[in-house]
């Protein structure tokens, strides 16, 4: 039934391709283009030199509700969406083919299927019980001293989980291979802080009616775990208390995620023998062999204070406070694989956390689960159902243009001297560009997956994900290697690579479609595009040379002028408000993103002018291309959110609510002024004194 379909899906491209070089496809391209930009989604009683967000998506927002399954709804949840049901296509097929016999054990047919049907195998989760974390339990249990608590940081059989990165750990800290910041194409330690489960660590440390309000429920929740590992109501209410209180002293030594974000303030490569030393109650080489490091390497320390801090605490905090802690982060880790009343508490969590309303059904969980346990044996079939060379061959040649559009405007910078210039033009022409999929798939012979035992297959996934990333300590930098699944919606830039990154998944309308006009093409995928080549000269990137360096580039004169401009972003954003007036945008920690927006928009417009050339410039349902450039940056961001997703949003993520993705930069922008008939003193139009002039 597989082959069938996949001859189906091969015969529909080639008929997609024949038909994209008739006049038919012509003139449905200019039909399709003219539907791209729907009129329904606007709100035209809205000035869009008011405010554009409104304009362009209020008849969208008005008639959009979020599913109760979901914390927000937008275009890229809903791209996701559609993605997902390929995806779900995909397993289920692979599922019937293991069910009738008809694949070989041990191909990745076999696999994917063989992994969903365990994971929608209910009956036997529920009987399997505690079993899956019962040995760790028993050694838990079993702890006696504070280095018996040290060892257990290592202990690689916990949490489970599957997904590209491996599984995750008993440890308040993780230590993993990676780039040396400094030597790229070296690959060292580097060790991070970790440990807290509320959202951020502020929420340990404020005292204002939501994080008092958030604590209470999380001990509840933390009580209420204790319960099903078996704990009588007062233990398991003494439990939930003692770790909160081991978790806030973890905050309290925690550094900031603004802290974080600067790339010199978190680089100090040590010996392991000095961090041996800075650290003496954890024994690191014994540790390494517990992950299977073959060898010693260097040791890029982010966060000296955490760690110091943690050594401290940890014979100063009671062993058996530790063991609660570790008891917990067990379960918690390990709670998708367990009984149904694991799940149905975690997600308890997830609702106050997020505001989702009911669980996703559970074979949307298996689908979504087997793709990011086994993300390119279930890509490389994505590809085939979903993208065309044709397509793939539209988006490269859209990146080399805005790599051309980049490199113009450098070029031409009023502010930057010409040897910053010389070397942001190598930088620049220096970027490893990741189209739609890998030129060479992951290939998953040694991934031993079982019939039955979702939980064993789960810390499988896990266990090879790890020996594969252990394996490239003290090796050589592979820059072949993809972050990202195809069915995924995003995009992204690697400092240390000096890569870029599109997924086949994010380029499908309404972020990329082949037959729609340029303008609307550049307004979306190209401004991401721009938006992640930008990336390399934000406050972070910039600061990463063409090698992938961190290495101050920079005469100091235009250093100073860059940072001048990103201060007016910084300030811009702290103005902006979600939910209600006293929860604000972190202008610090959107700073990259918003940065990349404003670039990436200034980059596409350039590039987009380009390809119009001297084309006459048609209005498309009542708009010029340029006005549909901005309306599809707007509508890409078009959201519909929960209010504690929201506040959550502003305290941890670097990325600005869709509103101010879309308003913030636009109102920098003298090309969108231009392009609406702005006039100064109209909201979307920042004063010359307060706008940002970057690229």
């Amino acid at each position: 039934m597989l082959t069938s379909l996949r001859f189906r899906t091969i015969a529909a491209a080639v008929f997609a391709m024949l038909a994209s070089n008739s006049a038919f496809a012509q003139n449905g391209a200019a039909a399709r283009a003219s539907r791209v930009i729907d009129r329904a989604n606007l709100d035209t009683t809205c000035a869009p030199c008011t405010n554009f967000y409104q304009f362009a998506n209020g008849g969208w927002l008005a008639k959009t509700s979020i599913p109760a399954d979901k914390a927000s709804l937008g275009s890229f949840g809903m791209l996701g969406d559609k993605n997902q049901a390929v995806v779900r296509g995909i397993v289920d097929d692979d599922a019937k083919l293991v069910r009738g016999g008809e694949t070989k054990p041990g191909t990745n047919e076999w696999k994917v299927g063989t992994f969903f049907m365990a994971c929608m195998d209910t009956t036997a989760i529920e009987r399997a019980g505690l079993s899956p974390i019962r040995p760790v339990l028993n050694e838990i249990s079993a702890i006696k001293t504070t280095d018996d608590v040290v060892k257990a940081f290592g202990e690689r059989r916990a949490g489970g989980g599957g997904g590209r990165g491996g599984g995750g750990g008993l440890a308040p800290f993780g230590i993993n291979p990676g780039s040396d910041p400094k030597r790229a194409t070296d690959i060292i330690l580097n060790a991070n802080q970790g440990g807290l489960s509320l959202p951020d660590r502020d929420d340990y440390l404020k005292d204002d009616a939501r994080s008092v309000k958030l604590r209470e429920d999380y001990l509840g929740h933390l009580s209420r775990t204790f319960r099903l590992l078996g704990d009588q109501p007062a233990e398991a209410d003494a439990h939930a208390k003692t770790v909160l209180e081991l978790e806030t002293k973890l905050a309290r030594v925690t550094v900031s995620r603004v802290a974080l974000r600067d790339p010199n303030a978190t680089y100090h490569k040590m010996s392991l023998a000095e961090f041996q030393k800075m650290t003496p109650n954890i024994d690191w080489t014994r540790y390494l062999k517990q992950q299977g490091a073959k060898g010693v390497a260097p040791v890029n320390v982010r966060t000296p204070s955490y760690f110091a801090s943690l050594d401290s605490l940890l014979p100063a905090v009671p062993v058996d406070d530790w063991k609660a802690y570790l008891r917990w982060r067990m379960a918690n880790g390990s709670a998708a694989s367990l009984t149904r009343a694991f799940r149905d508490e975690a997600f308890r969590w997830t609702s106050i956390t997020t505001g989702v309303q009911e669980q996703q059904p559970r074979v949307k969980q298996c689908s979504q689960g087997t793709s990011g346990a086994l993300g390119d044996a279930v890509g490389q079939e994505y590809v085939k159902r979903t993208f065309t060379p044709e397509a793939k061959a539209r988006a490269v040649k859209m990146v080399d243009n805005l790599v051309k559009a980049l490199r113009q405007r450098i070029t031409q910078l009023d502010w930057m001297s010409q040897p910053t210039k010389d070397q942001a033009v190598q930088k620049l022409d220096a970027f490893l560009r990741k189209v739609a999929y890998p030129d060479k798939w992951r290939d998953y012979a040694t991934l031993n997956i079982k019939t039955g035992g979702y939980a064993a297959n789960l810390a499988a996934v896990a266990e090879w994900n790890s020996a594969r990333s252990w394996a490239r300590l003290g090796k050589p930098l592979d820059r072949t290697e993809w972050s990202m699944t195809p069915p995924t919606v995003n995009a992204s830039y690697s400092p240390s690579l000096n890569q870029i990154q599109f997924p086949t998944g994010i380029l499908a309308p309404p972020f990329f479609d082949p037959n729609a006009d340029d303008a609307v093409n550049y307004g979306a995928i190209g401004a991401v595009i721009g938006h992640e080549m930008t990336h390399g000269f934000d406050d972070q990137g910039r600061q990463f040379d063409a090698a992938g360096n961190l290495r101050d580039w920079w005469t100091p004169e235009d250093a100073a002028k860059y940072k001048v401009a990103a201060q007016r972003v910084v300030d811009q954003f702290n103005g902006y408000t979600v939910v209600d007036d006293r929860t604000f945008v972190n202008g610090q920690l959107t700073q990259g993103e918003n940065i990349a927006d404003f670039g990436g928009l200034t980059v596409a417009y350039s590039a987009m002018e380009t390809a119009l050339g001297n084309k006459p410039r048609t209005k498309i349902d009542g708009f010029t291309p340029e006005q549909r450039f901005f309306l599809a940056w707007a509508q890409i961001w078009r959201t519909v959110q929960r209010d504690q997703a929201a506040i959550n949003q502003v305290k941890t993520d670097p990325h600005s609510p869709g509103k101010w993705r879309v308003n913030g930069p636009l109102s920098n922008m003298p090309e969108f002024k231009a392009a609406w008939g702005c006039k100064t003193g109209d909201a979307m139009v920042r004063a010359d004194s307060l706008r940002a002039r970057i690229w």
